[in-house]
């Protein structure tokens, strides 16, 4: 009896090894494939990357010298310069995929989809014919309500949406921002670090009696927003979460 039920369990220590596996080759296939498609775009990746490597190996070999230990800290230094290496090609990658972004229909959207934390979004709560939209986030701070499209247009959505929301969450803060490069607007490649540095109002209890509560005002009508503002958005939302893995 030992000997049948011990098969079962090795066959799927097998099965998660092998799906193990082919994350893990996923995840450098996904790492290559950015890397060749940022440098054909980005001239100063690779003068960047290996100067990151040739300095930090160089500055710990000198001050290795200082103290006799110039063999153990330049295997440091490699290391070091490599992991910097890997932080300039994140930042590089994430500047394209924003400056690709800005400015096309479901910026945004993409954008708070990527949020990291326990955020519950609600992409295109209300739109026009014209691609405006504006999006629901509900988070530690309260309740954030962030439009994209022309400022003359979501200004008057979101003071609806505003309006329609405070009904129903009473006493919790209500935040309203509008993507954009004016005065007074949220930089698209700002928006995520712009929401974390928001204060903490409630707690996650609170958070899901107001998203039950929400969600009796329904849904948008017009035409749906893109899903991402490239083609390459769900393959770069893919690569900024092995990067962040690293």
């Amino acid at each position: 009896m030992a000997r049948g039920t011990s098969k079962p369990g090795n066959e799927a220590k097998a099965a998660a090894k092998a799906a193990k596996k082919a994350a893990s080759k996923q995840r450098r296939s996904q790492l290559w494939q950015a890397f060749n498609m940022q440098r054909k775009e980005d001239k100063l990746l690779l003068p960047l990357m290996i100067g990151a490597v040739v300095v930090s190996t160089v500055a710990f070999f000198l001050i290795g010298l200082i103290f006799g230990l110039q063999w153990f800290l330049l295997s440091i230094g490699i290391l070091v310069g490599i992991l910097l290496a890997f932080i300039i090609f994140g930042r590089r990658v994430e500047k394209t995929v924003y400056g690709k972004a800005e400015g096309q229909a479901g910026a945004a959207a993409w954008v708070l989809d990527n949020l990291k934390g326990s955020w519950r979004v609600k992409n295109g709560i209300v739109g026009t014919t014209h691609m405006d939209a504006v999006h629901r986030v509900i988070g530690r701070p309260g309740v954030i309500l962030v439009a994209e499209g022309a400022p003359q247009r979501v200004k008057s959505l979101l003071a609806q949406e505003k309006k329609k929301t405070a009904r129903l969450v009473g006493d919790t803060p209500i935040y309203d921002i509008i993507v954009g490069n004016d005065e007074g607007q949220v930089p698209l490649k700002q928006l995520q670090k712009y929401m974390t540095k928001l204060p903490n109002n409630i707690d996650t209890k609170r958070m899901d009696n107001i998203e039950s509560r929400l969600s009796a005002l329904g849904t948008r009508s017009g035409p749906p927003l893109p899903k991402g503002p490239m083609p390459a958005g769900a393959k770069m939302k893919g690569v900024q979460r092995t990067m962040r893995r690293r």
